[in-house]
Formats: structure tokens, sequence, C-alpha cells
């Protein structure tokens, strides 16, 4: 058989030129290339399958009026948050070789969270947090993006930690929890070799979190430290103003995330905020 892949969220980094992979497909890519069919990106013609995945929502759908077949499969969170891959797809590994030009590997240590935030679907999605079975790396990959939700609060974090310390390639940790960071977990945290800021997120301004960004940057420098601040959810401008504030004083690097991206406040103000240049020169009573 003939398998399509098309993945709608494929959109290039403007900076990099790279396509980030889809986990999906590649094992999807996998599975079929196993049982001897031919798998390829969807350009055009006719095939016998054809898999569609869209992890957002808002991604706008990719008009390719020349693909026909007579059996499609869409998934992903942008269209359905129930849909699951059949089980004997799941457990593949990916084929990193539909995306040539990725010099990474993705890599899951846990699914799920222990949070269940209004604004996430994860929890929803993923249920509570559980330790899973590390895939495959890339065999052209450079660095590690571990893509876990909350990495700390896996139960299993201190394998997942010598996992990577043996690998011994950089790491880019997506999802740190600063709510439940200890002294042991920042020095942990520490001995990796991270390809980017550590990422923290303060989401809600009714928690304070100065005391333990505070604790943090006593095991990692500052400006190692990056911290996701969403705004235009449950947050007043005062508020969203005082973490940002905050974050500046502790010497941390603040990345404002719009609720609605559309809203003008939100937008002036995370243009503000994330173009550094901007932020370190300008106040925001006197940003026009």
């Amino acid at each position: 058989m003939k398998i399509g892949l098309i993945d709608v969220d494929g959109h290039r980094n403007k900076k990099t030129g790279m396509v980030f992979p889809n986990i999906a497909l590649m094992k999807v890519s996998n599975y079929y290339k196993q049982l001897g069919h031919e798998v390829e990106h969807a350009e055009f013609g006719y095939y016998d399958k054809l898999y569609i995945s869209k992890l957002f929502n808002f991604t706008p759908e990719i008009d390719k009026p020349l693909i026909t077949s007579n059996e499609i499969h869409k998934g992903g969170t942008g269209y359905d948050i129930q849909k699951r891959l059949p089980l004997e797809i799941e457990v593949c590994d990916p084929d990193y070789l539909i995306y040539p030009d990725c010099d990474f590997s993705v890599q899951f240590f846990s699914r799920g969270c222990i949070r269940n935030c209004s604004f996430c679907v994860v929890r929803e999605k993923e249920g509570y947090i559980t330790p899973v079975k590390p895939m495959n790396l890339n065999p052209n990959g450079t660095h590690i993006e571990v893509l876990d939700n909350n990495f700390f609060a896996n139960p299993e974090w201190k394998s997942s930690i010598d996992y990577l310390l043996k690998e011994n390639q950089k790491v880019n940790l997506h999802g740190v929890d600063v709510r439940i960071m200890d002294e042991e977990q920042a020095y942990y945290l520490n001995k990796l070799k991270h390809y980017k800021q550590i990422h923290i997120a303060w989401d809600f301004p009714k928690i304070d979190l100065v005391p333990q960004i505070t604790e943090m940057t006593k095991h990692i420098k500052p400006y190692k430290i990056m911290c996701y601040v969403l705004i235009g959810f449950n947050s007043t401008p005062e508020e969203d103003l005082y973490r940002v504030e905050k974050l500046r004083e502790l010497g941390v690097s603040p990345f404002i995330m719009p609720f609605n991206k559309a809203e003008v406040y939100q937008k002036r103000f995370a243009r503000w905020v994330n173009h550094k240049a901007i932020f370190n020169t300008v106040k925001w009573s006197e940003y026009r």
C-alpha cells in the first residue's frame, strides 16, 4: 500500500528553517514501513491510507486538492482530544527518516500531569502523571527535546536524569514546575547540559512564586532561567506587571504568553516584554 502523511502544524521555524517533528506521524510511518508499505508526506496523487495530524485547533487547515484517498484518519488535539492511535502503532518508535532535516530527538519520560489547570488540556487528554518507557533517539540528533508536561512530578524522575546524563547530549526541558522544586531537584537540574534556558512558568498571579524562584536561583544562575508568564486569562494588568518586574529583580528572563493574542493590551504587553532590547531600556509606563 501507499501511505500518505499530512502534518497540519508542520510550519518551518523562521530562524532554523526546521519543522518540529510530529511524533504520531513518525510512529505511523515506522509501523507501515515494518509491514513493507511505502510511506511519504502526501503532496499529490492517490493514497491507500491518509493520516492527518493536527495538534493545535488554531492551526489553519492545509488545502491539498490533488490528494485523494478512500481511507482518511484524522487525529491530534486539534481535531479530537479523545482520539488515540491504535495500540500496535502507539508502541512503535518514531521514524525520523520522514524528517530528514531534524537534528534533534524528541523524548517523553512521563505523560499527564499532577496539575489540572483550567487553561490546559493535558490532564483531560492524558490523565494523571504516569511514567512511560523512553523512545529511541534520532541517530542524527545532537540534543534532546524533553516534552514531559511536568518533569519532576514524575515519580521516576531520577532515572530520567540518569538516562539524560548517560546520553551526554544537551537537553531542553519543556516542563519544569518551580512550585515543587526542591534543593535536590535543582542540584540535578544543574548537572544537565542545557540546550536553551530552563523553562519555568508563573501562570497564576494569586500564587506568589518569589520564594521558590529565589531558592532556585541559589543553585542555578538566573540568566539560565526563562519564565513563561500567562496574561489575559485570570490576571489584571497590574498583576502582569508585578510578576514581570519581580522576575527582572531576580535576574530571570520573563516571556509573556497571551491567552488572547487578538486583544490589543495583551499584544502590546507581550511585545514590550519579549523584545529584550525594548524591555531592558524602556519602562512599561513609557512604552508606546
